[in-house]
């Protein structure tokens, strides 16, 4: 059962809880800490993206195609839209010999404020290459592309790159096939269900590959991992906690958003993988979870923990200004 994680307040007072449950997996898959129900059955959502691009990186898509390790970043990036995200998923998508118009993940407006405003200020609206997926799109596609593939109707659950891309993510779970449910995440593609274990336990061992028993996935996922560490802007974005927190620690901690508030961490040394979920989905939970987290865990520095406060402080402010409440861990 969930657990309460956080405390809003107000004169000293809880106005508003959230609850959720929180999994602590070493590489061997020992639970190391628990927090609700470490076993919770949940949506893996965005942040399985690393392990939906492992067939491709495996099987030599980018020596085929010239992709870079910033490239790769952007395939399993949650992006926000700005510049630099933009220019990274046309180039993916013109190595591979396609165009945006591709793109089935839908329109969406980026997620980074300026660059937001700045399509309103040339009053151009948003597009495909603003989605946070149009990197795991352009994943699927560049798949599709070098197994000869056919493009059309690449999001369905029945095409061959879903069926590759699902066998991969179950593999990369250590669950079988079978055992990876699936629903419709919001770009359109398949989406995985399993618990927030699996989820903890695949992180973990993304981040220490040679102790994870990947076999001859083993240099790809480390490629994957490498990229993911040293463009930290591109797999989130300006201010996102994400890319805050994979600088601040100079690559120590890994971090990987989903949506309805799932969340993947890892420490890089340690070889843990973290995986937690707000059961209300409330987006408004994670820095403050990610903060107690990693202190709990003694895996941040206090200068660390000192400046992710200072950057995500855990106050309640009216519309003047004014601090009129706090933001509290529970545990």
């Amino acid at each position: 059962m969930s657990e309460i994680l956080l405390n809003y307040t107000r004169a000293g007072k809880v106005e508003s809880i959230h609850r959720g449950d929180i999994a602590v997996v070493d590489v061997k898959g020992k639970v190391i800490d628990a927090i609700g129900d470490a076993h919770r059955a949940m949506f893996w959502r965005s942040a399985a993206k690393p392990f939906q691009v492992l067939p491709f990186v495996k099987q030599g898509g980018m020596q085929q195609y010239n992709i870079t390790g910033e490239e790769l970043a952007l395939m399993v990036s949650s992006h926000s839209g700005e510049n630099l995200h933009v220019e990274l998923t046309n180039s993916i998508l013109g190595k591979v010999g396609l165009s945006a118009n591709v793109l089935a993940c839908g329109p969406a407006r980026p997620m980074d404020g300026r660059a937001s405003r700045e399509l309103v200020k040339l009053g151009q609206k948003p597009e495909p290459v603003h989605n946070p997926c149009s990197g795991k799109h352009s994943a699927m596609l560049a798949l599709c592309q070098m197994l000869g593939l056919p493009v059309e109707g690449y999001t369905e659950d029945e095409h061959q790159v879903q069926k590759i891309m699902h066998q991969a993510v179950a593999a990369s779970a250590c669950l079988s096939p079978e055992k990876l449910e699936i629903g419709i995440d919001g770009c359109g593609v398949p989406v995985f269900y399993l618990p927030i274990y699996n989820m903890a336990l695949a992180y973990a061992r993304l981040v220490k590959p040679e102790s994870g028993n990947w076999g001859e996935d083993e240099e790809a996922i480390t490629t994957i991992r490498n990229a993911m560490l040293e463009y930290p802007q591109v797999v989130a974005g300006t201010g996102r906690i994400d890319t805050v927190l994979m600088n601040l620690t100079k690559g120590r901690i890994l971090a990987k958003v989903g949506a309805e508030a799932v969340y993947c961490l890892a420490s890089v040394p340690d070889g843990i993988g973290i995986t937690f979920k707000i059961e209300d989905g409330g987006h408004r939970a994670i820095n403050p979870v990610i903060i107690g987290i990693l202190k709990k865990l003694d895996l941040i520095t206090t200068a660390e923990y000192d400046e992710l406060i200072a950057k995500f402080p855990p106050i309640l402010k009216n519309h003047r200004g004014d601090i009129i409440g706090t933001i509290e861990t529970t545990f």
